[in-house]
């Protein structure tokens, strides 16, 4: 019988030291999650640089940006004219009014910009947020 008491008590004795360990690693996982959820970075918050994803010289970096902003739209509109308005064809190519830069430059920005939404899209559904795990 005196065996059973110790056995009693040495369970009690474990079982409390078992609920105060658990209740640390509860505080602690707790702590973590915290950290986690300011680290976290919600898409729209990142920091965008132009540098990541094109070549810009660093003391002609005005002059860069001008030009892709004026060749980029200008050439993606000239492609898409040849292609699927003059049906690939170099002489129906040339019956086209090139020269009206505005108009072309136009169509460039559109298509560009089509391009860069869907892209952004994209980003934006293959974005992993950790916080999202339910």
């Amino acid at each position: 019988m005196n065996e059973s008491i110790e056995d009693v008590l040495r369970k009690k004795r474990d079982m409390l030291y078992y609920n105060q360990l658990m209740r640390e690693e509860r505080k602690s996982s707790a702590k973590k999650e915290q950290k986690k959820k300011k680290k976290n970075v919600s898409f729209g918050s990142q920091k965008v640089d132009f540098k990541d994803y094109i070549y810009v010289p660093e003391e002609w970096q005005g002059l860069a940006y001008i030009i892709y902003f004026v060749l980029i739209p200008y050439i993606a509109g000239a492609i898409f004219l040849f292609l699927i308005v003059a049906g690939a064809s170099y002489e129906n190519f040339m019956l086209l009014n090139i020269k009206a830069f505005p108009i072309v430059w136009l169509i460039g920005y559109e298509i560009v910009a089509i391009c860069l939404l869907v892209w952004i899209l994209i980003l934006y559904l293959t974005y992993d947020d950790e916080e999202d795990d339910y």
